[in-house]
């Protein structure tokens, strides 16, 4: 028997106020007193003084894409925490000292020039100047790129051929690439990591996540994600490297592949098979392509033939018991989303299969109603920290103002998960995700969003636990510290109910525990291992 007890500390399970918690062969045994846990203590446990610091359930990601990413992490310069150009311009300049000249530089998203102090991002002059002799690749979200000249040079010897290769007047590239064709020109081109490289790197990024007290992420799948993704995730969990807990939604791989693929994941995998680390929960994010609307920030129409290609999916998943999750943004596309899913629920009813929604932010009170009605969740993700003032040009200030319309979805009963969508459109850090639920601010000058749609930080960090733990059915195992619960949790080094909220996005973890088994230690635990 393995057992831990954590005393000294500020506890709360997800329901109430405690000062220890005692641990055992992965479970949460008992939550109380110092006395009341050390009585309950077995002779030799192990006890860890956490000194009065904050400790919380481990946080679940609602939706992150964590298996694509995990492929290359460690091959990537990311940008998610700089304050200034200047600073990102030089992570890129150390990288070209540590890789040969010709190697690719790249930063995959995760950064917006809201947040930098110069409000820009770089320029091909800028990253020829501290890269002139690799190839670099800066990505702005799913919208934009720019890269140097050896990557010009390299991925586009007839730049006018390529869609969405800017030109200036004289007919030479910019520098800037505005189109998918563009960034695929050069992808294309990167540097693939072995099988060992990117079991590497999926554990680096689950140190990164554990570090913030991240103890679990629900991947959607997402574009470019095929069987073949998923070998490392699985080579990392056999070999013990996995620090965090996943579970996984499945996704076609292409449009016009849609049904052949969702046919070939039921015949072979059955949702909610794995085990505690692993395990599938259903299909999502994408069905049908025709029906996915991007970034919510371009008019989107979902036509007929979409429609009917989501709703023979949809029936071919009911009648396997496959939960969805869909990704869709506006409240046009969720109308007829829900058009759809209302037609089969009349057929055999859809509440209680685990069906929801992932981004969602302008929904409007009709299909608020409706998705209730229907028992769907809503997974939210704080994308908007830089895309909302792009979406108030095509919603409208007004809805903006409403987006999400969390103080609705939780009178209403729906079940809400909190996370990120890193990490191209956003970070992985779940504390800005937390600030942006409490504050409703975001980081591209958009006004914030309205008081009656913000939560507390006890409705925030609910919804990052035992809200994300619905998804996967797992809300009476996960997401709290009461007995019997997987002991998941994270020692944070501030506590989130006693700061101002701007200092919520500082916030990391100290000492997490996923199954009782320390996957992240500060030098504060540095005895634990």
């Amino acid at each position: 028997m393995q057992s831990l007890a954590i005393t000294n500390g500020l506890v709360w399970t997800g329901s109430r106020e405690a000062q220890a918690v005692l641990v055992e062969d992965g479970r949460v045994r008992a939550v109380g007193s110092n006395e009341d846990v050390l009585g309950a203590a077995p002779p030799d446990a192990t006890i860890v003084d956490v000194e009065g610091r904050r400790v919380v359930p481990g946080l679940i990601d609602s939706h992150t894409h964590f298996v694509r990413a995990g492929l290359t992490w460690n091959d990537v310069v990311r940008w998610d925490d700089i304050s200034s150009l200047a600073e990102g311009l030089e992570r890129i300049r150390l990288a070209t000292r540590r890789m040969p000249p010709g190697s690719w530089i790249r930063v995959m998203g995760g950064w917006h020039p809201g947040m930098l102090a110069e409000r820009r991002g770089p320029t091909r002059a800028d990253l020829d100047d501290v890269a002139p002799h690799n190839p670099v690749y800066v990505q702005l979200l799913y919208e934009e790129a720019v890269v140097n000249s050896v990557a010009l040079r390299s991925a586009f010897p007839d730049p006018a051929s390529v869609e969405g290769v800017e030109l200036s007047e004289d007919g030479s590239p910019t520098g800037r690439l505005l189109r998918p064709a563009a960034f695929r020109a050069v992808i294309e081109r990167f540097e693939q990591p072995s099988l060992d490289g990117q079991v590497a790197s999926t554990e680096a990024l689950g140190r990164d996540f554990a570090s913030l007290g991240v103890t679990g992420v629900i991947d959607p799948g997402g574009f470019g994600v095929t069987p073949d993704s998923y070998h490392a995730l699985f080579a990392a969990h056999r070999t013990g490297r996995l620090p965090v807990r996943v579970r996984l939604y499945l996704v076609p791989s292409a449009p016009g592949r849609e049904l052949d693929d969702v046919r070939t994941w039921v015949r072979y995998i059955h949702p909610r098979f794995g085990d505690d680390m692993v395990s599938y929960i259903g299909m999502g994010e994408v069905l049908a392509f025709g029906c996915h609307d991007m970034e919510g920030v371009h008019p989107h129409r979902v036509t007929e033939e979409a429609k009917r290609l989501l709703a023979e999916i949809t029936r071919l998943l009911v009648a396997h018991d496959w939960p969805i999750h869909l990704h869709a943004i506006l409240d046009e596309t969720i109308s007829e989303v829900l058009e759809v899913w209302e037609e089969i629920d009349r057929e055999r009813p859809i509440s209680g299969r685990r069906f929801s929604l992932a981004h969602a932010e302008p929904i409007g009170d009709t299909n608020l109603r409706r998705a209730a009605r229907l028992g769907l969740g809503i997974a939210v993700q704080d994308r908007l920290i830089f895309r909302a003032a792009d979406s108030a040009r095509l919603w409208g200030e007004d809805v903006l103002r409403r987006s999400p319309p969390l103080r609705d979805i939780l009178e209403l009963g729906i079940p809400l998960g909190a996370g990120t969508d890193a990490t191209v459109v956003a970070p992985h850090d779940p504390w800005r995700c937390i600030w942006w639920l409490v504050t409703g601010e975001s980081l591209d000058g958009a006004p914030p969003r309205d008081p009656r749609h913000r939560l507390t930080v006890t409705e925030a960090l609910t919804a990052y636990t035992v809200g994300s733990a619905w998804f996967s059915f797992e809300e009476e195992k996960r997401g709290m510290l009461e007995p019997g619960y997987l002991a998941d949790l994270a020692v944070l080094d501030r506590d989130p109910f006693r700061i101002p909220p701007d200092s919520l996005p500082g916030t990391r973890s100290a000492l997490t525990l996923v199954g009782g088994q320390p996957v992240y230690v500060s030098t504060a635990f540095s005895g634990l291992t």
